[in-house]
C-alpha cells in the first residue's frame, strides 16, 4: 500500500479513523485488500509481507496497536491455533480478520474457534468493507456525562532539556484559565513516568498520581479521580507522574490510553507532558491524542532526534497529527524557518523566544511566568489560537500571562 492514511471518498464511518495492521503473504491478497481499504475511514499503521519472522510481526502489533488486525492464513509460519493465540495475546481487543485465498469449511470452522473475529476470502471487496464498517458502528460511544469530548494534546521533547515540560505546564495553565468562566477545567497530566517534572513545576500537594489510576482502572470514576488530581490553579488540574524510581515496562501503553479515554469525557482540554522518548509506551496512548506538539531548539542534537522523531511518527501513521514547535528561538537565528522545515520534513507551527532569565527567576521562586514576560505572551496568543478565543488587538489582557 503506497500510502499510510487512506481516507478517500465518502464512507458511513464516523470521523476517527480506525488503525489497521496488515500482514498478508499471499500476492493474491494484497491488491484486493488495498482496494477494499480505499476510501474508508481508516489508517494502516503497520504493513507486513514477510510472515516468516513471527516474533517481529508480534512485536510489531504490540508496538503500534491496531484496532483492526488482517491476517493472511494462508502461509502461517506456524499452526492457525498458535498463530491466533499469539495476535490474540498481543491485542486483546482487536477485531481480527482472517484472510484466506480458499474458503475451505474446515478452515473457517478452525480459525473461528480460536479466535478470529470474521473469515474472509476473494472477492474481497465489499465483505471486508463491511466487516470494518461494523467495527465503526460496534466501538463504544456512551459517555459518563453528556458533555462533549475535549481535545487532548500531547507535548514531546525532541531530547532532554528542549523545554516541552515547561511549555506543557504554562500551556494548560492559560487554558485553564481560559476554560474557567465556561465552568469547564482544563487538566495537565505528567506521563513522563522515568522522569517527570510537572508536579516539582507546578508545586502539586496531592501524594497521588497517574499511576494511581491506572493500577485503579477497575474502579476508575469520577469520585475516585478527584481524589487523584490536585486543583490549585483557577480552571486547571493536575495528575503528576510517580515520584521515584519505576521501573521499565511497569505501566502498559494500554492503560494509560484508557486512562486518556475516561478523562477526555471530563475535562475541555488536556495538556500531556510525553517525556523525551518515543517507546512502546509513548506510542500505544498516541490513538487518545488529537495533536502531538514535538518541541525542539536549534541545537545539532536537537534537530537530529527532532528529525528522527518525526519520521518515526509518519511512519507510525500519527503525521497529520504532529506539529513542531521551535523553542528558544534566537533574535536572529543563523537558518530560516523555510531550511528547518526541509531538515525535518514538516512545517514549523510555533516559534517560542528564548526567555531564559525570566523563566530562571520565576522557577526560583516556585512560580510560573510572571505577566509582561516576552515568552508568557506568545505562549498566552498560542493558547488562545487553540481555543479559537479572539485576541484584542491594543487591549492589555489580565491573566497568568498579561
Amino acid at each position: 500500500m503506497a500510502a499510510l492514511v487512506l481516507e478517500q471518498g465518502l464512507c458511513k464511518a464516523p470521523a476517527a479513523h480506525t488503525t489497521v495492521g496488515v500482514a498478508i503473504a499471499a500476492p493474491e491478497l494484497w491488491a484486493p485488500v488495498e482496494d477494499a481499504l480505499r476510501g474508508l475511514a481508516v489508517r494502516v499503521v503497520m504493513e507486513q509481507r514477510d510472515l516468516r519472522n513471527w516474533s517481529s510481526l508480534i512485536e510489531r502489533l504490540e508496538f503500534l496497536r491496531p484496532e483492526v488486525v488482517l491476517l493472511d492464513i494462508t502461509k502461517l509460519p506456524l499452526a492457525l491455533e498458535e498463530a491466533v493465540r499469539g495476535v490474540r495475546a498481543a491485542l486483546p481487543d482487536c477485531m481480527l480478520m482472517a484472510l484466506d485465498t480458499t474458503a475451505q469449511p474446515d478452515t473457517i470452522l478452525a480459525a473461528m474457534r480460536v479466535g478470529a473475529n470474521e473469515f474472509l476470502y476473494p472477492p474481497l471487496g465489499d465483505n471486508l468493507r463491511n466487516a470494518i464498517e461494523r467495527r465503526f458502528t460496534g466501538r463504544p460511544r456512551a459517555r459518563e456525562n453528556s458533555r462533549p469530548p475535549g481535545k487532548v494534546l500531547g507535548f514531546l521533547s525532541a531530547k532532554g532539556g528542549c523545554g516541552a515540560s515547561t511549555i506543557a505546564c504554562h500551556l494548560a495553565a492559560e487554558l485553564g484559565r481560559i476554560s474557567a468562566p465556561r465552568a469547564e477545567h482544563a487538566l495537565l497530566a505528567d506521563l513522563d513516568l522515568q522522569s517527570g517534572i510537572v508536579g516539582f513545576l507546578m508545586k502539586v500537594k496531592s501524594p497521588y498520581s497517574v499511576l494511581d489510576a491506572v493500577q485503579n482502572l477497575h474502579r476508575l470514576d469520577v469520585s475516585y479521580w478527584n481524589a487523584l488530581v490536585s486543583a490549585e490553579w483557577p480552571g486547571l488540574e493536575i495528575v503528576a507522574a510517580p515520584t521515584g524510581y519505576l521501573p521499565k515496562d511497569t505501566v502498559s501503553g494500554e492503560s494509560l490510553a484508557k486512562v486518556l479515554a475516561f478523562v477526555r469525557a471530563h475535562y475541555a482540554w488536556t495538556v500531556v507532558d510525553l517525556g523525551c522518548t518515543l517507546n512502546l509506551t509513548t506510542v500505544a496512548v498516541l490513538d487518545e491524542i488529537d495533536d502531538i506538539y514535538l518541541v525542539t531548539t536549534l541545537e545539532v542534537p536537537a534537530l537530529h532526534q527532532a528529525k528522527l522523531a518525526v519520521q518515526t511518527l509518519i511512519n507510525a501513521g500519527f503525521g497529520n497529527r504532529v506539529h513542531v514547535i521551535l523553542n528558544r528561538t534566537p533574535q536572529r537565528p543563523d537558518v530560516t524557518a523555510e531550511e528547518l522545515e526541509r531538515i525535518l520534513g514538516l512545517p514549523i507551527d510555533t516559534m517560542l523566544p528564548n526567555d531564559y532569565c525570566a523563566l530562571y527567576e520565576a522557577f526560583c521562586k516556585g512560580k510560573l511566568l510572571p505577566p509582561g514576560s516576552h515568552l508568557s505572551r506568545q505562549l498566552s496568543a498560542f493558547a488562545m489560537r487553540l481555543a479559537g478565543a479572539p485576541v484584542e488587538k491594543g487591549k492589555r489582557r489580565f491573566g497568568l500571562f498579561g
